[in-house]
């Protein structure tokens, strides 16, 4: 399994995260928009558990786990409401979709190398 590029694709995706919530939270003060925050120090802590030999089997499935519902949410709860009222939000939201929707494809395609591998 290429634990490298999991790690630098989880650790972009959980700062987007983190950051485009914080930027929303300051902008709506609204705790829905630190939903996003939750996931990505889950996805962040999980991505430093990545090193551990022991570990890397089960933290990279959870790291796709939680990968995969944060993108779920973002695209069947939050995007249509955000494409309503458009603005920033909406840039913040399709920032978040986009970092999560490029970890997935990069999780995929290394579980499926890894599988052929052996």
């Amino acid at each position: 399994m290429e634990i490298r590029s999991i790690q630098k694709f989880n650790l972009i995706n959980s700062i987007a995260l983190i950051s485009m919530s914080a930027w929303g939270y300051i902008d709506t003060s609204s705790f829905t928009a630190l939903i996003p925050a939750f996931f990505g120090v889950i996805l962040f802590l999980l991505g430093t558990m990545l090193t551990n030999e022991k570990l890397v089997k089960l933290c990279a499935h959870l790291v796709v786990l939680f990968t995969l519902l944060i993108l779920l949410a973002l695209i069947i709860q939050v995007l249509p409401g955000v494409v309503e009222r458009g603005g920033v939000g909406l840039i913040r939201v399709i920032l978040m979709i986009s970092t999560s929707a490029i970890a997935m494809i990069v999780f995929i395609k290394s579980f499926i190398n890894n599988r052929k591998s052996r």
